[in-house]
């Protein structure tokens, strides 16, 4: 029971991803079923789940709720931040990378941009995995 929400929530967040990027780019892509990044952030959606749920069933004065929060705390933290920073510099290196290819050639290698989240997506999956967890 205990792993069967976490990740049916998980499921939910990466069919949301294929719907919302398919309504902002009027086309669906299914590669965002297993993608990083995106609206909603599944890693926010999966550690919420698991931590609400084992708050409700087991109690938030549990070592093994304490150990969740801060599992879940780590996740939302590297999602909104250490990985969405990397997708920023993806994002510089391949322009630059582009410019470079104006002017002469050389091999180029496209680096993958969206690998984190912004504050609303993590948000959104924070909000997702409660619902989900406490379900």
């Amino acid at each position: 029971m205990f792993f069967v929400r976490p990740l049916l929530a998980l499921f939910i967040a990466q069919v949301f991803k294929i719907i919302i990027y398919g309504w902002k780019n009027k086309g669906f892509d299914f590669r965002r079923l297993v993608g990083a990044g995106g609206m909603p952030s599944s890693h926010a959606t999966l550690t919420v789940a698991l931590t609400t749920q084992i708050g409700k069933n087991v109690g938030i004065d549990e070592p093994v709720f304490a150990v969740a929060l801060v599992f879940t705390m780590v996740v939302l933290y590297d999602a909104a931040g250490v990985r969405r920073a990397a997708g920023k510099q993806a994002a510089i290196l391949n322009t630059i990378m582009s410019e470079v290819m104006a002017h002469q050639k050389i091999k180029e290698a496209r680096l993958k941009e969206l690998l984190g989240h912004t504050p609303f997506e993590v948000l959104v999956g924070v909000i997702l995995g409660f619902i989900v967890g406490w379900w």
